[in-house]
């Protein structure tokens, strides 16, 4: 990482919910929608995840059916015995996972189901797609946790006012 711009990013990002909230109101889509892959490369050229494992160790995705059928197969679980082991419902009706951290996550921060993982987490942290903008609310609490968002933000900000 870089160290001088991601020193204290946690703080800095805390201290910038106000502005990256009013931010993501007013950016222009196509504008942000056009750096966004720029940004999400030079965001992860510059982070390890392996050294950070935020997004797995405090939150978890949504396992969507089409995850909860993949992944109890390769674990070897009829779907039932996945859910009942590893997923409960949250508030919205969504299966996430039981435990923090992810049951799934490795003392070194390797994902055991890396290659089989559900969409939420191949997609996270939504810094190369439209979800930045249409889903503001995501978007300011993983700036809170996930040092690429945090990088997304200052950078787009910085490049469009």
């Amino acid at each position: 990482m870089n160290d001088l711009f991601f020193h204290n990013w946690q703080q800095k990002s805390k201290e910038h919910q106000k502005k990256y909230a009013q931010w993501l109101k007013r950016a222009p889509k196509n504008a942000v929608l056009k750096i966004l892959p720029t940004l999400h490369e030079e965001a992860f050229a510059n982070i390890n995840c392996l050294a950070c494992g935020n997004c797995c160790k405090g939150y978890s995705p949504r396992f969507k059916t089409p995850d909860i059928k993949r992944i109890s197969k390769v674990l070897g679980l009829r779907e039932s015995v996945f859910i009942d082991q590893y997923l409960s419902l949250d508030a919205d009706g969504d299966y996430v996972a039981k435990s923090a951290p992810c049951p799934f996550l490795g003392n070194d921060n390797t994902c055991s189901i890396y290659e089989d993982r559900p969409s939420d987490c191949a997609r996270f942290p939504y810094t190369n797609e439209d979800v930045l903008l249409k889903r503001p609310q995501i978007t300011l609490k993983n700036s809170e946790f996930c040092p690429a968002v945090f990088y997304v933000l200052e950078k787009a900000m910085e490049k469009l006012g």
